[in-house]
C-alpha cells in the first residue's frame, strides 16, 4: 500500500469497510473521513475502534455531533498530504459531489508517486454492473478530483449469500475496465468467514465488517 490510499466508489459500493479494514491491516497514521453524502454509513462512528489502533481519525462532521448530517470537511485532512511521513487512508463519499472535497487537499501534495485513487466496484450495484458503467464513473472521479484513479478494486458479493462464482463474475467485469485503462485489480475483497481457496486477482482482503456491523 501506497503512502496515501484514498477509496472511492459509487454508494453501496462498500468503500467505506474496505477503507476501515485496510487502515487496521496497515496500521496507518491517519484515518481521514471525506464521506459528507451518506448519513448512515459513517466511519467516524468507529472514533473508539481507530483509538484503539493508534489510528488519528479527522472526522468529517463538528465533534460531538455524529448524527447531525452537515456537508461539513476538517482542515485537518491536509495533514498526510503535506507531512509526507505520516501514512494515510481517505474514505471519499459518493461521485461527483462527494468527490469533489478531496480538491483542496490534492492541491497541497507533493509526492503524487505515493498517492494511490482506487475506485470500488461491487458489480451487482446497478451504477456499476458493466464496464461501462465502471468507466463513466471512473471518468466522472477523475473530473472532480483532478486526479487519475491508479487502481481497481473488486467488491463484488451479495452479503452473506456470495458465491465464488460471484467474484469471478465481477473480477471478468473489472478485467475489461482494467484492460481499457491500463491499470490494475489491486485488491478482490473476500468476507473472512469465506473458505475460498481460488486466487484472485490483486491482494486478497479478508474483510471484517465494522461499518455495517450495527445493522445487519
Amino acid at each position: 500500500m501506497k503512502r496515501i490510499t484514498i477509496i472511492a466508489g459509487h454508494y453501496g459500493s462498500g468503500k467505506s469497510e474496505i477503507s476501515v479494514n485496510l487502515a487496521l491491516a496497515n496500521k496507518v497514521d491517519y484515518f481521514v473521513d471525506l464521506d459528507i453524502i451518506n448519513p448512515y454509513f459513517r466511519t467516524r462512528a468507529l472514533d473508539q475502534l481507530f483509538e484503539e489502533h493508534g489510528i488519528h481519525l479527522v472526522e468529517s462532521t463538528v465533534k460531538g455531533m455524529l448524527n447531525s448530517d452537515m456537508p461539513y470537511v476538517s482542515g485537518e485532512g491536509a495533514v498526510p498530504f503535506v507531512n509526507t511521513n505520516l501514512t494515510a487512508i481517505y474514505d471519499l463519499g459518493g461521485t461527483e459531489n462527494g468527490a469533489r472535497v478531496l480538491v483542496q487537499f490534492v492541491d497541497r501534495a507533493t509526492d503524487f508517486e505515493n498517492i494511490d485513487f482506487l475506485c470500488t466496484v461491487n458489480i451487482y450495484r446497478p451504477e456499476t454492473a458493466t464496464a461501462e458503467k465502471i468507466l463513466q464513473t471512473i471518468t466522472l472521479l477523475e473530473a472532480e478530483t483532478q486526479l487519475k484513479i491508479t487502481g481497481l478494486i473488486n467488491n463484488t458479493n451479495l452479503m452473506d449469500e456470495t458465491t465464488e462464482q460471484d467474484i469471478i463474475d465481477g473480477e471478468e467485469v473489472l478485467k475489461e475496465v482494467s484492460k481499457q485503462l491500463q491499470i490494475p485489480i489491486v485488491y478482490t475483497v473476500v468476507e473472512e468467514h469465506k473458505n475460498f481457496t481460488r486466487a484472485f486477482e490483486g491482494e486478497r482482503i479478508n474483510l471484517n465488517r465494522y461499518v455495517a456491523r450495527k445493522w445487519l
